[in-house]
């Protein structure tokens, strides 16, 4: 203690709270670092969490020893003093290679043997652990360490020394300069990452992680100096070989002084490297930063510091212990109320956010109110749209994000989704990503509409990938954070999913008004026909059998009957025909209920049918249940009803239908009904993502029924799609997976 108030509370306050905070940070990253085996880029040893978490719990007890070291009068002896000031050597001397080794790892240092980096410190660390080495054996052996205390002692008579100074004070500067320049060059220089957003998260850290080495630098600098200048103001001491030094009040004042910006060099370092720690978690291992972690770490670092405040006022002051543990319960109690009361403030404020996003869909009314009048705007899509800003905006803080439905129910989901986007057009969807377990991975802007992120979106019905979420930089120049990506992941998710329920939903809802219109339509036109055309000519024959009282029946009452005939064959023929039964297509299965129909109902359609059929994929279709197997039965036969009503050319060729049927994966069944006719003409292009299949209507070569369309609702509920592909000219493919 120097006997001044204000300096010795500060110098206890910045004491305390570094090694709270450098306690703080080395267990939370001893508990929290990834547990795979590889490095936080991706490849490399394992061990860097472990050894930056080692560094900074040794550099907690340097700082405990030192705060302890402050509490007594260096000129009084006391076992206690010397005690710590043994202790707090040991973490001083590894501390700064630590460091160095620390950040050639996060460099990539061990990820590639032969890099450039490697070659160039290869030397520089070979040094460092020599000059490491070195230095334990001159504490060990050579004890170069005076102890504290005005008693007379000759043990530090036999220490080594270099032009009259002792050779660790000389050397132990020259090795923190050493290695914190090393490491300041690595950090400069660092080789490529395999971590998502590891270039972004390694260009915003690296500042930080600067700014902390070259605090350190400056600290080791300014350690040399002052320790040569105390050195050569003790030799100067009349006596002082032969006696242990006295520690005046001038020279008290100035190591007062100069220990105060040295802890507060530490201090800031540790501050910085804490905020790269935990918005970027550059030494956890971890694949994107966490919120959690960023808000606990200015807890920590609030709490900390409020305590080191009031313990060094109560220590220097003197208090009794009483008061000491008062004013200590009274502040844990209060930044605990307050903590508490920030997380609820901060769950409010995340439920606002997420209100628009989670709340109940009116999907009942909306599909009654756009029935009701068909030249009114789809308010599914409304609403969905409102709920992705208000996901980008709101949770994600994205300048701008797509939502690109894909797979199975890209047909049914719609257009993409954009917010914050000046292109007209959606970008194409990056190439799929081929493992389910990946979150996120980094795309390129140039390729993406300005997106730097892609989300994979997954569904367990699906049992695929059913869209991408796009993701532009963050409005604050921060890193999406892991819990925004799960946030994001399942909006995403949920809404793709909402807005192919309601559009499979509202094509159900059509087609019934349809299919009751033109039953109507039939209905009519039945009663009409029978009424105002079969009727009459079967009266009027009558009536002329009638006349020719039971003589032969005469040609012209021949004629109108043969003529009624004909209109009602005509018109039974024109009612639809009823389809297989479910029993025989379950007991047939479909390949063969297939073939029969072909062999019955298309008997006379097709110049050639070609069939090319596994084994496996027969036995898979087999096995289909009853309900799926006749949805997919009537898919291909509406299929082969196209292609024999409106695949023919002009002038006539032969046509040939080639029907297969294949296993893609286990479980799955892909049937797939390909023509070489006049193909489609004119098509109405599906969503981009859908890989250039499109939904079409009834016909393969044009129209605009609802045939494949009603189907293609169908197979959407029993789990399939329905799509189909057409080159004018060339052929038509009508492609059906379950």
């Amino acid at each position: 203690m120097t006997g001044v108030f204000l300096l010795d509370w500060a110098t206890q306050a910045i004491s305390l709270f570094n090694a709270a905070v450098m306690l703080w940070l080395g267990l939370t990253i001893a508990l929290n670092a990834e547990r795979a085996p590889g490095s936080l880029e991706g490849r490399g040893p394992a061990w860097g969490p472990a050894l930056i978490a080692g560094s900074l719990l040794a550099g907690a007890l340097f700082f405990i020893s030192h705060s302890a070291i402050l509490a007594f009068d260096l000129n009084s002896f006391s076992r206690g003093l010397n005690f710590w000031w043994q202790v707090g050597w040991w973490p001083v001397l590894g501390l700064p290679l630590a460091w160095y080794v620390v950040i050639l790892w996060y460099a990539g240092y061990w990820s590639e043997p032969e890099a450039r980096r490697r070659r160039r410190h290869r030397v520089g660390l070979a040094v460092g652990v020599s000059g490491l080495a070195g230095l334990v054996g001159l504490v060990l052996f050579a004890n170069p360490l005076p102890a504290l205390g005005p008693l007379p002692s000759t043990e530090n008579l036999a220490a080594p020394t270099i032009g009259g100074l002792p050779l660790l004070i000389v050397a132990y500067p020259v090795f923190i300069i050493w290695c914190l320049g090393l490491a300041l060059d690595a950090l400069l220089r660092p080789g490529p990452t395999a971590r998502v957003l590891g270039e972004q998260a390694r260009r915003r850290a690296r500042p930080w992680l600067a700014a902390a080495t070259a605090l350190l630098l400056a600290v080791g600098l300014l350690v040399a100096w002052v320790m040569l200048g105390i050195i050569r103001q003790l030799a100067e001491q009349p006596g002082a070989p032969f006696g242990r030094y006295v520690i005046d009040a001038g020279l008290a004042l100035t190591i007062g002084w100069f220990d105060l910006v040295i802890g507060a060099l530490i201090g800031a370092a540790v501050v910085v490297v804490g905020q790269a720690l935990v918005a970027y978690e550059v030494f956890t291992g971890k694949t994107l930063p966490r919120r959690g972690l960023l808000r606990f770490w200015r807890n920590a670092a609030l709490l900390a510091a409020g305590y080191a405040a009031l313990a060094s006022w109560s220590l220097t002051l003197q208090l009794r212990p009483v008061y000491a543990v008062l004013l200590t319960a009274v502040l844990l109690a209060g930044t605990y109320a307050l903590f508490s009361w920030r997380a609820y403030a901060e769950r409010e404020a995340y439920m606002r956010q997420l209100r628009p996003f989670v709340a109940g869909q009116p999907l009942f009314q909306q599909l009654l109110a756009q029935a009701q009048s068909e030249a009114a705007p789809d308010p599914q899509a409304a609403t969905a749209q409102a709920s992705f800003e208000a996901l980008a905006s709101e949770v994600l803080g994205a300048r701008l994000a797509y939502l690109l439905p894909l797979g199975p129910t890209a047909a049914l989901a719609g257009p993409a989704l954009r917010y914050g986007a000046a292109e007209a057009q959606p970008p194409a969807p990056p190439p799929a990503v081929n493992a389910k377990a990946a979150s996120a991975f980094g795309v390129d802007p140039a390729q993406s509409g300005g997106a730097t992120l892609a989300l994979p979106l997954w569904s367990e019905q699906a049992e695929g990938q059913i869209g991408v979420l796009l993701l532009g930089d963050k409005r604050d120049g921060g890193l999406y954070t892991q819990e925004e990506i799960d946030i994001a992941r399942a909006g995403g998710e949920r809404l793709i999913d909402a807005l192919a329920s309601a559009e499979l939903a509202r094509r159900l809802l059509t087609l019934q008004r349809q299919r009751l219109a033109e039953s109507q339509v039939v209905d009519q036109r039945t009663r009409r026909v029978l009424h105002d055309e079969v009727l009459p000519q079967l009266h009027a024959a009558l009536l002329q059998l009638h006349a020719l009282g039971g003589a032969a029946p005469a040609e012209e009452a021949a004629a109108l009957l043969a003529n009624a005939h004909r209109q009602a064959a005509e018109l039974l023929r024109e009612l639809p025909a009823g389809p297989m039964g479910v029993t025989s297509v379950a007991r047939l299965g479909v390949v063969d209920a297939l073939r029969q129909c072909v062999a019955g109902e298309f008997a006379r359609s097709f110049d050639a049918v070609a069939w090319e059929v596994t084994p496996e994929a027969e036995a898979a279709a087999r096995a289909l249940p009853a309900l799926a197997a006749e949805v997919v039965f009537n898919a291909a036969r509406e299929a082969l009803r196209n292609a024999a009503r409106h695949a023919r050319r002009d002038p006539p060729q032969p046509l040939r239908v080639t029907v297969a049927v294949s296993q893609p994966r286990p479980g799955g069944l892909a049937l797939t009904v390909e023509d070489n006719g006049v193909g489609a003409p004119t098509l109405d292009a599906g969503p981009a993502a859908n890989g250039g299949a499109v939904e079409t209507g009834d016909s393969n070569g044009g129209g605009a029924g609802q045939g494949l369309a009603l189907h293609a609702t169908l197979l959407a509920i029993v789990g399939g799609t329905l799509a189909m592909e057409s080159e004018p000219g060339a052929y038509t493919r009508v492609r059906i997976l379950i």
